[in-house]
């Protein structure tokens, strides 16, 4: 059974569960709940401390887990990101008080605050500048104020804390962070094609994709040609280019093509049964209200070679005459 480590509170619990999810698998109910056992999906999901997932991967105790890729790399666990999850993007930054430095060249004997010790020390050291670093576990805003430092570094996603604390950001973005899949490093070959993982992995760039759709309706009057499809006009106003499914309605003028935003094939609309006036083409932009097709015409969901359909009354509605 695969053993799968889960943020159990924080910005990346909430979409790391509503993903797994839309990908299939069982989440739990209840926030209290740390473990659950999906034996349809062979998975055991374990829901732990973010800052902690990466500890578990490492160790081998679990298989793979969805934690944030600033997370892991405070951590300095054997662990290694396989996919990118696309939520909780954030960037890490440094901060202080207007006029205290104008680069982070100017850090130099000054002390950092920050709940990400080892990113910044790592940074400061690569960057040649000697700097103290405090370890704090959170509201590293306040570090300035109470003078436990000149400079905080923190993950930024709009800013409003910094700004509200009276701070401004300094110098580029230290990394850029997301949600990440990750797996312990240095596993074998056997291990690394595991049909379980591959599969999980599947499921959620499966997810991904799907969100990069977005499924249109909207109703669409034919044209007056002679080959019966919807007005240049509802063209003109389509999203995407290609696969286009058009859906019967109920009014016998109207057709409503039903399209992903990056596909579309041509879509068609019936147009009465030639035994029946031509009805006026309605603006795009002032559907008429739905009703039942008129009696001696085919509902726009059937095309002339498709069998009749019945009426409201029962029996079935006359088609076009050979």
């Amino acid at each position: 059974m695969l053993r799968i480590a889960i943020p159990n509170k924080g910005s990346l619990s909430g979409p790391a569960s509503e993903m797994l999810h839309e990908a299939g698998y069982q989440q739990r109910k209840e926030s209290k709940e740390l473990r659950l056992v999906d034996p349809e999906n062979e998975v055991e999901f374990f829901y732990l401390r973010p800052r902690d997932i990466a500890i578990y991967v490492s160790s081998g105790r679990l298989d793979i887990g969805i934690t944030g890729r600033d997370l892991l790399l405070d951590s300095g666990a054997d662990a290694e990101e396989i996919l990118q999850l696309g939520f909780a993007r954030s960037t890490f930054r440094y901060a202080t008080k207007p006029g205290t430095a104008t680069s982070v060249k100017d850090f130099g004997g000054m002390t950092v605050a920050t709940s990400y010790e080892g990113i910044v020390a790592k940074h400061l050291a690569d960057e040649g500048i000697d700097a103290a670093v405090v370890h704090l576990d959170g509201a590293v805003e306040t570090a300035i104020e109470l003078g436990v430092a000149q400079v905080i570094a923190d993950v930024v996603e709009t800013g409003t804390s910094l700004r509200n604390a009276g701070l401004e950001v300094i110098g580029e973005p230290i990394m850029k962070s997301e949600a990440v899949v990750i797996r312990r490093t240095g596993v074998s070959n056997e291990e690394a094609v595991d049909p379980k993982v591959s599969q999980f992995l599947r499921r959620l760039q499966g997810v991904l994709v799907a969100r990069s759709y977005v499924m249109m309706d909207y109703d669409c009057a034919p044209s007056t040609s002679k080959r019966p499809s919807p007005s240049p006009r509802a063209w003109s106003r389509r999203p995407s280019r290609r696969c286009t499914t058009r859906a019967g309605s109920r009014s016998v003028r109207w057709s409503r093509p039903r399209t992903p935003s990056v596909s579309w094939t041509t879509c068609t609309s019936s147009a009465p049964a030639p035994s029946s006036p031509r009805p006026s083409t309605p603006a795009v932009s002032d559907p008429p209200p739905h009703s039942a097709p008129p009696e001696g015409t085919r509902p726009p969901c059937h095309s002339p070679s498709s069998p009749p359909c019945r009426s409201p009354s029962g029996p079935p509605a006359p088609g076009p005459s050979s």
